[in-house]
């Protein structure tokens, strides 16, 4: 686990977005990722009966529809113990396979960082 006070101001500010999504939209997973002009794209999971996206999936597709080109860095706030192989590829085919991906609880404890690679 790391402590959200311990990360870059910038990843603290992407975990605190998706934390924010994810609460006010009272949905299961929230997310946020930062272009490689530093904008932010937040996003919450989507589950309508014709399709169904997770959140970070949701927040990359956000993204390249603005116009983004790259990633610099990801969060997810999820129950899970760690993004998906589809979340961190969709991660990965927008900012490359060193993208930082950071999975945080709901608490914003960040309990896991990996790459998208």
């Amino acid at each position: 686990m790391t402590d959200t006070t311990a990360l870059d101001p910038e990843d603290r500010k992407i975990v605190t977005l998706a934390r924010s999504v994810r609460a006010r939209n009272g949905v299961p997973e929230g997310a946020a990722v930062r272009d490689e002009t530093g904008r932010t794209y937040v996003a919450g999971t989507v589950a309508l009966d014709s399709l169904k996206l997770s959140a970070l999936r949701t927040a990359v597709a956000m993204a390249v529809a603005s116009g983004a080109t790259s990633l610099e860095a990801a969060a997810v706030v999820t129950d899970a113990e760690s993004a998906s192989d589809e979340d961190r590829a969709a991660v990965r085919d927008l900012g490359g396979a060193d993208t930082l991906v950071l999975v945080a609880g709901p608490d914003g404890t960040v309990r896991d960082t990996v790459t998208a690679g």
